[in-house]
């Protein structure tokens, strides 16, 4: 437990003094990666792109980003020629401190800088062109499904470091601040095949989790941003070449509202701008700041630059919101469920096996992605949804954002 404990710290101290290194050296070198999401949708399905000042105009698929575009070095790496980083082609499954140890010693194609990616670096990877491959049926792969990762050029396996299909969780470096699960130390991992981030313990009483781990090298300055505050109400990120607003809805709406919440703003020429968006899964995403988290400093998971609501969550605590994005998760039910980051704690009613009571707790971390029903009554979940209880709120907050050269 010593060298566990010890380990944790040496990682949080060296990511804590790379963030803070670099983040004013950033400029330009955090080059968002496009969803490709290339199909619209409403509350439940697919639907024909809408036309601006239509229901559901403005989500994901109607904008464009840096398209994925990746070189097979044929040597088993992968250059990713957004981002600049260069991929470990395959994968391993193993525990966190197996991955640690791994990596020190690690040679591929004659480089010997490789590590384990950060979130940011792992979220890079994500495309929603995916469906998630989530059923009833958890040990057997639907026929619809399709992974969240180009198999044209990275392996993949459903069930690669687990028994369910789902059990495809590529880790991270990123551990929380926080804890998880009622004390667990956590780290955080990117789920392939059913397209969200979470947190999962590093140890269980059942021993280490094991992860799909894929090693990365390249770009250590991509995920770190580099904040201006423009004095009239938005945050300018250089290295992502994005405009934010700096204060956010101040409400809650569901997923249709957030998208005319966004289109009214710009008939109002909302701080000089009519060209604001909601945000898609991997912009959003970019806002998130892992070194802060509401049991660690009191703080949500984003930068102190940028103004965010305090909310009561489900135990009536000061907690922090949701956020909705432009990007659908669709799964075998179709579209019927919006991507949201966890800027709060990514809540869930966990149940005691022994004694079948639940109890409303942290299960994800703060910096988790997740997905709710678009629409509904969130009195409709008193227990959550899923096997950890996940809280289902469907009126989550909005920051937009808009591109700026």
């Amino acid at each position: 437990m010593r060298r566990k404990i010890f380990t944790l710290i040496m990682v949080l101290t060296s990511g804590f003094l790379q963030i803070n290194a670099q983040t004013t050296s950033a400029v330009g070198q955090y080059k968002i990666v496009d969803t490709q999401q290339q199909k619209c949708y409403n509350n439940e399905a697919e639907i024909s792109s809408p036309a601006k000042g239509n229901a559901f105009y403005g989500q994901d698929a109607q904008f464009d980003g840096n398209q994925a575009s990746y070189t097979d070095n044929g040597d088993g790496t992968i250059t990713d020629n957004v981002t600049g980083l260069m991929w470990q082609k395959g994968f391993e499954a193993m525990s966190y401190d197996e991955a640690i140890e791994k990596v020190k010693a690690f040679n591929l194609a004659n480089h010997t800088d490789w590590r384990i990616p950060s979130i940011k670096e792992a979220y890079s990877l994500m495309l929603f062109s995916g469906v998630d491959a989530s059923s009833r049926q958890m040990y057997e792969v639907p026929k619809s499904a399709k992974p969240f990762v180009d198999t044209h050029y990275f392996d993949f396996e459903y069930g690669a470091n687990g028994d369910r299909i789902i059990d495809t969780q590529m880790m991270s470096s990123t551990v929380y601040k926080g804890k998880t699960m009622g004390g667990n130390s956590t780290v955080f991992g990117v789920n392939l095949a059913d397209g969200r981030i979470k947190g999962y313990p590093i140890s269980t009483p059942r021993g280490d989790k094991k992860h799909t781990v894929r090693f990365v090298r390249g770009n250590v300055n991509y995920g770190l941003n580099n904040f201006k505050d423009n004095n009239d109400g938005t945050v300018s990120d250089l290295a992502t070449s994005l405009m934010w607003q700096k204060n956010d809805s101040e409400k809650g709406m569901n997923w249709e509202e957030a998208l005319a919440w966004v289109e009214q703003k710009n008939a109002e020429n909302y701080l000089g701008h009519d060209d604001w968006r909601l945000p898609n899964a991997k912009e959003l995403h970019s806002l998130l700041d892992y070194t802060n988290a509401p049991q660690f400093n009191h703080q949500a998971a984003i930068n102190s630059i940028f103004a965010i609501s305090e909310i009561k969550d489900e135990a009536n605590s000061s907690n922090y919101p949701f956020f909705w994005s432009s990007t659908t998760l669709v799964g075998q039910r179709g579209g019927q469920q919006a991507i949201y980051m966890c800027f709060g704690e990514a809540l869930g009613f966990m149940k005691n096996r022994r004694t079948n009571e639940t109890t409303l707790m942290d299960v994800h971390g703060a910096g988790a992605q997740r997905s709710d029903p678009k629409v509904g009554d969130p009195n409709d979940y008193p227990q959550g949804h899923g096997p950890q209880g996940d809280v289902i709120r469907i009126n989550n907050y909005v920051r937009m954002v808009r591109d700026f050269k």
